[in-house]
């Protein structure tokens, strides 16, 4: 497998795309190391055995994305490509948990908390991209050509639905296709540290990648310079939104 084989797996340039973040004075957690070496919007007992050396000790959830070969730890690429042409050892995963997954977690749980401590009040975006077209094991849909937006969340569960439905309108206004928990729901970023009863909102936002870069190449093009304006014009509005809320 190459590097650029592996990039697939990648969120490439969303970093990029939200730069104009800390900018209107929203806070921003980035994840400096890719999701096929772990997956951060996984439970950490979404241990997919068939990558072990042994079984695993510990709780262990088989999902959906487990079977798809997309578990903590990828198995394999959306193609089907396996990603490691040996077993791993137990202490691989838990090193990989200890050193990535938890801190990650820790760090939003606690950025989440002190923003609701303060306002009262939280909307959690979670960013990332999607292919153009759903591949083999990208979902349960392969084969589907995806729109150019997809909110999660989750049926209502992790976010007041008229939050997500204004997010949608703003994209639609802008020319864009936007779907609603349809292929993506929303997984444990979203789940694990969103209460709307209380106050804490977690929405999923899925980019189509084809709008800002070669999905071969993953180089930016032209789009980029488009697609990033209307992003921060989409954020501003949810921000004016929790603005008004707040009263």
């Amino acid at each position: 497998m190459t590097l650029q084989d592996l990039r697939q797996a990648e969120d490439t340039h969303v970093e990029k795309l939200y730069g104009f973040s800390t900018e209107m004075g929203i806070p921003r957690l980035d994840a400096h190391f890719p999701r096929s070496y772990i997956d951060l919007n996984r439970s950490r007992y979404e241990i997919d055995e068939e990558l072990l050396e042994q079984a695993w000790p510990g709780e262990r959830r088989q999902t959906d994305k487990v079977e798809l070969g997309k578990g903590l730890i990828w198995r394999m690429l959306d193609n089907g490509q396996p990603i490691y042409t040996r077993k791993l050892s137990i202490a691989e995963i838990e090193q990989r948990i200890q050193q990535y997954w938890i801190p990650y977690h820790q760090a939003l749980e606690a950025l989440i908390e002190r923003v609701h401590q303060h306002f009262g009040f939280v909307l959690h975006l979670n960013c990332h991209s999607m292919p153009s077209v759903s591949d083999t094991f990208s979902t349960n849909h392969p084969g589907l050509v995806h729109p150019d937006i997809v909110l999660g969340d989750r049926d209502g569960e992790s976010a007041d639905p008229a939050l997500t439905h204004a997010m949608a309108e703003q994209f639609e206004q802008l020319g864009y296709s936007c779907w609603i928990n349809k292929p993506y729901k929303g997984v444990e970023l979203v789940k694990s540290y969103s209460n709307p009863a209380q106050g804490k909102h977690s929405i999923q936002v899925e980019i189509n990648r084809r709008l800002y870069m070669n999905e071969q190449t993953r180089e930016l093009t032209d789009g980029y310079a488009t697609l990033r304006p209307h992003l921060q014009h989409v954020v501003s509005h949810m921000l004016n939104i929790v603005t008004q809320r707040l009263g």
